[in-house]
């Protein structure tokens, strides 16, 4: 099963998943209350990255999470692409559009329907499905965000996947 699959995953479903290639705007050593700024300009600006020919996407949106997302945390935001850039592009926001991979290895996932409110109870009940399988976070995060966000809030489609420890 890949990342990034047309059906949902289940409550728990296991993966190996693939060194993907990304483009991402990194942000380091943020919290939670910077989300919306770091969501809104870095998307937009890769957006017209992509509007510009320059890359081609070849999934949905996504964000990883390095580290604990409940404290200070470094993150990903981009999407996957056919080739990642080989050197850094400037955006108009500032900031710089990188090279990254989707971390490789055993994970597990699952989908949450609705607003992206109910994001933090998925992820709980991820964790506590693996735990109880015997696994443990690796300490990344990735949300895969299915559904374009213009998409009314209950019907929004995420794909949570932990890779494991």
């Amino acid at each position: 099963m890949n990342a990034f699959p047309d059906a949902p995953f289940g409550p728990a479903d296991r993966l190996d998943l693939d060194a993907v290639p990304l483009a991402v705007i990194r942000h380091k050593a943020i919290r939670i209350a910077d989300l919306p700024d770091a969501f809104d300009a870095g998307y937009s600006a890769i957006a017209l990255t992509f509007a510009g020919d320059v890359l081609t996407p070849t999934g949905p949106a996504l964000a990883i999470y390095y580290g604990d997302p409940m404290d200070v945390f470094d993150l990903e935001l981009g999407f996957p692409v056919r080739t990642a850039p080989e050197t850094p592009l400037p955006t108009a926001s500032e900031s710089v559009i990188v090279a990254s991979t989707l971390p490789a290895g055993p994970a597990v996932a699952t989908t949450v329907f609705g607003s992206y409110d109910g994001l933090g109870a998925g992820w709980a009940g991820l964790v506590e499905r693996a735990g109880a399988e015997g696994e443990r976070p690796g300490g990344i995060w990735i949300e895969v965000y299915v559904s374009d966000p213009g998409t009314a809030p209950a019907e929004l489609r995420t794909d949570l996947i932990m890779p494991l420890g």
